[in-house]
């Protein structure tokens, strides 16, 4: 580095750790060919159980074509499964396979290896999340 990260201001060295840390975190889902949106995707789905995709791209606050793209690409690769929805056969439900609880769950690893949990930090970064901005 050109000069020594303790002397940046501290947006700059947030900033900079949270690209360090997605990269390196990124990354590793690759290696488990889990995209980062995919990762997201199946977490909102494990802890909401199965759903529609609308549902899914709400919680990830992304567009629902977004999400369908993302959960396209789970489904090639047998992470997710589309069935029709029992009670309104335009919608489908998406539902996670074992093979995509068995990547969420080296994902929750290896999250912890490229950023092991700390309690303080942990409750900095939900106060500058949760501020409001005037």
């Amino acid at each position: 580095m050109e000069e020594h990260a303790a002397a940046w201001p501290l947006g700059r060295l947030l900033a900079a750790a949270a690209r360090r840390v997605e990269r390196d975190w990124d990354e590793r889902l690759r290696e488990i060919g889990l995209p980062h949106a995919g990762l997201i995707a199946i977490d909102i789905l494990i802890r909401t159980g199965p759903t529609g995709a609308d549902t899914v791209a709400r919680a990830a606050r992304v567009q629902p074509q977004t999400m369908s793209r993302t959960l396209e690409r789970l489904e090639r690769d047998g992470l997710v499964e589309r069935s029709p929805h029992p009670d309104d056969r335009r919608r489908r439900v998406v539902t996670v396979t074992d093979a995509g609880r068995a990547a969420w769950d080296t994902a929750k690893h290896i999250e912890r290896e490229v950023l092991p949990e700390d309690e303080r930090l942990r409750e900095a970064l939900v106060a500058i999340v949760g501020k409001r901005i005037p």
